[in-house]
């Protein structure tokens, strides 16, 4: 089921009701309630799928309570390793088993070993890589000790499968979740508005931004080779603010949503686009996944602890492999280890640590800042690129042809969705110190109305189109 659904739509507040007015008095009971409801809402796509998170639930909740108790050392590793190999397998078996297989075998016939293609007819579950490194986080919690496990089924399950962000983060961890569902929630009227107002703002980026840019990136894209190099330029920061209106949209309207019931998320998305440097923006930019591949690839390889060259390495294996977890491509693996290689200066120049926001207190950045901003933004919209071509001819003729006397030229495609790309720049600026664009609390009371108005019938002026599903979502 897509947030930006008729069917949604309808579920939602059916959902509401029941949770909060006919089944409000016993909390294990609501959290049955949305089990069930985070199955119908998951099944709504391919109810067989519902299978691998059962699967995984069971497996992980079980492994859970065995490591709480085991004190041998061996039998803790074992019970991890059965939880990483149910995880992985089956998430390495549905995502990667024809990528590698193939390319097996192109490198076998470039040697001039002849052998079959074996592809199998394989289709992605939705969100099968957030939801099995939701459980893995839990499992391995467990086993460093950091969690005591869960003895609570319906909780455990409801949490592995929580609807609002079962399908595309954020990547919760349950020390922060999993406590949620285990203690009694009430309803707060001001928490439940502004998840309404998070909720509308996700949906503006999504409908208004990502869906009227989608046209436009998927025409330049295809038509690439007959197309001034300025446009194809214009093509990629087209597809910067598309797949970034898509995804924080789906992030703002999961975390709104999550709201409404009593629950609150982390934070995945927090203006990006307004980093001074790539370290920055990956701690701006899907924070959930950032922060789990840190703490679960990064440091256990070493982190910064090690030498400068160890660091490097460590570095570059962590965007590469964050780059095959987006998809089973090879323009997924580049462009994971060229966010990699521009991350190299910051270690070697230990310009690596965390920020505030950009021109805190003031209202316009430095020049300094400015400049900064530019380059990390030409940088990131460089590698996205091979984020959004076919496969790494396309991208590589993509940007070959860049590099040619038309980029002087003006572009020549359709540059409508400009003033609305202006708008969500202009929004989130003066916004950048809040949770999301629309938290005008200090706002004057006429204005806020007012431009909720605006928000709302901008949005319904474009309509919701489940055809166009969420990027991530082939993630």
């Amino acid at each position: 089921m897509l947030f930006n659904s008729v069917e949604f739509a309808i579920f939602l507040p059916v959902v509401f009701f029941l949770y909060w007015f006919v089944f409000n008095r016993n909390l294990r009971v609501q959290n049955f309630l949305l089990l069930v409801v985070s199955y119908v809402f998951y099944g709504w796509w391919d109810w067989r799928f519902l299978g691998l998170i059962v699967v995984s639930s069971f497996v992980d909740y079980y492994a859970g309570l065995a490591l709480g108790k085991a004190t041998d050392e061996k039998k803790r590793k074992l019970l991890l390793g059965v939880s990483l190999a149910t995880n992985l397998g089956i998430l390495g078996f549905f995502k990667y088993f024809n990528f590698f297989m193939d390319s097996l075998i192109t490198s076998f016939n470039t040697i001039g070993v002849e052998m079959d293609a074996m592809t199998l007819q394989i289709i992605l579950p939705v969100g099968i890589s957030f939801y099995t490194f939701q459980t893995l986080s839990y499992s391995i919690d467990i086993y460093r000790k950091q969690l005591k496990p869960v003895e609570d089924m319906v909780g455990f399950f409801a949490f592995v499968s929580f609807f609002p962000q079962l399908v595309a983060g954020p990547i919760e961890r349950a020390s922060h979740l999993l406590p949620q569902f285990e203690k009694t929630r009430v309803f707060e009227s001001d928490k439940a508005v502004d998840g309404v107002r998070q909720i509308l703002w996700g949906l503006f980026k999504k409908v208004v931004i990502a869906d009227n840019l989608a046209f436009h990136v998927n025409y330049i894209f295809s038509n690439y080779e007959s197309l001034s190099a300025s446009t194809l330029v214009m093509g990629a920061v087209f597809f910067a603010f598309q797949i970034y209106g898509d995804f924080s949209g789906y992030s703002d309207i999961a975390i709104g949503t999550a709201r409404l019931f009593g629950f609150d998320l982390m934070k995945n998305f927090a203006t990006p686009y307004f980093s001074r440097d790539i370290g920055e923006f990956w701690r701006r930019w899907h924070i959930s996944l950032s922060t789990w591949f840190r703490d679960y690839v990064y440091i256990p390889l070493g982190g910064n602890r090690v030498s400068k060259g160890r660091q490097i390495w460590n570095s570059l294996v962590t965007f590469t492999v964050s780059g095959l977890w987006h998809g089973a491509n090879w323009t997924f693996v580049i462009w994971g280890f060229l966010n990699g290689l521009y991350y190299v200066p910051s270690i070697l120049l230990n310009t690596a640590k965390k920020r505030g926001v950009i021109a805190q207190d003031t209202f316009f950045p430095n020049v300094k800042e400015f400049l900064q901003m530019v380059t990390t933004f030409t940088m990131v919209t460089f590698a996205w690129i091979f984020f959004r071509a076919t496969d790494v001819t396309h991208a590589f003729d993509y940007i070959s042809h860049i590099f040619s006397m038309s980029l002087f030229e003006i572009p020549t495609g359709n540059r409508g969705p400009i003033p609305y790309i202006l708008s969500l720049i202009v929004i989130e600026w003066f916004q950048r110190r809040k949770e999301h664009g629309l938290e005008m609390a200090t706002a004057p009371r006429w204005v806020r109305p007012a431009f909720y108005t605006i928000v709302v019938m901008v949005i319904l002026l474009y309509g919701f189109d489940d055809s166009e599903s969420f990027i991530y979502f082939q993630f």
